[in-house]
């Protein structure tokens, strides 16, 4: 194997800073999407319906050098989550960091540099700050590795291309199955199609607080590992996007039965069904459903429908004595149990999707520090 020099991120990057320290002024309908750490989502820049807008002069004011070889790490608030510049039309906000990867260097190889559990463990070690973490620009550039030659950097970062790419196929067959559901659920309950287009009289409203047990996740627990292993294998849930929140992994979990969480910090309104046992924290608001009234997955797609929105000026929060008011439209138990049947194999293909996905994720995880540090030559990989 060829020699590995040690580095660090400044030398390999033409320039690294940070987006804008204060708030543009927003334009409804903008060409320009504001874009913070919490927009990067398992690689890419996720721009949502609720990505605030700036128009083409907030745009030259202050946009940055951004290229077809720029990369993008969170390094305010969550910490860690990296994204691939792809020509978005964006402005960054602080808590996105940008550098544009050198051109004798692989960018994909820089791309799983800072996407492995070894940078994410430097940055939970250097961040300042207790309410809201935060890694300075300084602290990023001094980040040291193990720098293979460059055709070593393309044939490790290959590899772990692969995986990921099996890893976002799923992830777009399970998106249009999510989409079959919700088109169902829309049909159902809210043109209320096969009831010949109205509410049938003998349904009723109630609240998220009537139909299930809700309450906020705590702090983290003791024992934490990054990647799944034989003592830590429930997952941990955060308010993050990337990775459906996922934090990390623990040896005991606190919610056993099948149900909804959502986001209730930063980030407001994020829904997700849960089906295997894990550990709710930093106040993600999680709902039980009492299954005498209503289905996880029913639950589960009324929520998504709705526009969920959060209080606060300062950094936007979702409470549970607020949350527990919202209205609920519940149809009768036939109807309920029947809806629940006809979904039920829709979801059971997207939980053989994930549970695919996480044992491609857990091999992409392995294998990744090893063939970053030179302990694994990557030749010797056969796929």
């Amino acid at each position: 194997m060829a020699e590995w020099k040690k580095t660090t991120l400044e030398k390999c990057t033409d320039i690294l800073g940070d987006g804008l320290h204060g708030t543009p002024k927003y334009t409804e309908g903008g060409e320009y999407a504001f874009i913070n750490g919490n927009n990067l989502v398992n690689g890419e820049i996720l721009i949502k319906k609720d990505t605030k807008r700036v128009d083409y002069s907030q745009y030259e004011k202050y946009k940055k050098p951004l290229t077809n070889r720029t990369l993008l790490v969170s390094i305010n608030g969550t910490l860690g989550n990296v994204g691939m510049y792809n020509l978005e039309k964006i402005i960054l906000g602080k808590s996105a960091c940008y550098f544009n990867v050198k051109e004798f260097v692989d960018k994909d190889f820089i791309y799983y540099v800072v996407s492995s559990p070894i940078f994410r463990q430097y940055l939970e070690h250097s961040a300042t700050g207790t309410t809201i973490k935060n890694i300075s620009l300084k602290q990023m550039r001094e980040y040291d590795f193990l720098l293979p030659p460059i055709e070593e950097q393309k044939q490790i970062s290959s590899v772990l291309k692969m995986i990921d790419e099996k890893i976002k196929n799923n992830r777009r067959v399970n998106e249009n199955l999510e989409q079959q559901a919700q088109a169902i659920f829309k049909s159902w309950f809210i043109d209320f199609d096969p009831f010949g287009n109205q509410k049938p009289s003998d349904w009723s409203v109630s609240t998220l607080g009537n139909v299930s047990a809700m309450g906020a996740g705590g702090d983290k627990p003791q024992t934490v590992s990054q990647i799944k292993t034989d003592l830590c294998q429930y997952p941990i849930y955060s308010n993050g996007l990337s990775e459906e929140g996922l934090y990390g992994f623990t040896d005991k979990p606190k919610i056993f039965e099948e149900s909804v969480t959502v986001s209730a910090r930063g980030t407001i309104g994020f829904v997700c069904l849960r089906h295997i046992p894990y550990v709710p924290i930093v106040r993600l608001i999680t709902l039980i459903p009492k299954t005498e009234i209503v289905s996880a997955k029913y639950l589960y797609l009324w929520l998504k429908q709705l526009h969920i929105a959060g209080t606060g000026t300062t950094q936007q929060q979702l409470t549970v004595p607020d949350f527990r008011k919202t209205e609920i439209l519940v149809p009768v138990q036939e109807i309920m149990t029947l809806f629940t049947t006809t979904v039920e194999p829709i979801f059971k293909k997207i939980w053989t999707n994930q549970s695919e996905n996480e044992k491609l994720a857990s091999l992409r995880d392995t294998l990744l520090p090893k063939l970053m540090s030179g302990e694994l030559d990557v030749s010797t990989i056969d796929f």
